[in-house]
């Protein structure tokens, strides 16, 4: 016996997109979008690597640079802040990475390094906050 041709087809209801969770996040972003160096030490060498710092909080910022780097990785990242010569840098560990885009979070063993990373987030704060 042959099918009902109209029985073939139902109609199903998509689910719903999931909404984005709201409140995960332990620190407020900031959205600076300034030149950095990526810095990476390596056994027989240091290599510099170009690129872009933003998303900035207490606790890290993402940064993209077209280099290699692991989820784990120490780097170094260097930003001279506008009219100056002096650049501030603090350590980091990769935590995440999408292609070359890294989440790097601060490292601050000591007072000397918690200093610098508090420098270089008041400085981009205020680059932030600063419209054009």
């Amino acid at each position: 016996m042959p099918e009902n041709p109209s029985k073939r087809f139902e109609l199903v209801e998509k689910p719903a997109k999931p909404r984005p969770v709201t409140g995960t996040r332990r620190w407020q972003r900031y959205p600076p979008d300034v030149p950095i160096r990526v810095i990476v030490d390596t056994p027989d060498r240091t290599k510099l690597y170009d690129g872009r710092g933003n998303e900035l909080s207490e606790g890290g910022m993402a940064v993209t640079a077209g280099a290699e780097l692991n989820p784990g990785r120490e780097v170094a990242i260097e930003f001279t802040p506008p009219y100056t010569c002096v650049p501030i840098r603090v350590r980091g560990t990769v935590r995440n990475r999408t292609g070359y885009r890294y989440g790097v979070e601060f490292l601050t063993e000591s007072p000397a390094e918690s200093e610098q990373v508090n420098r270089l987030r008041q400085m981009l704060r205020s680059l932030s906050t600063v419209s054009p």
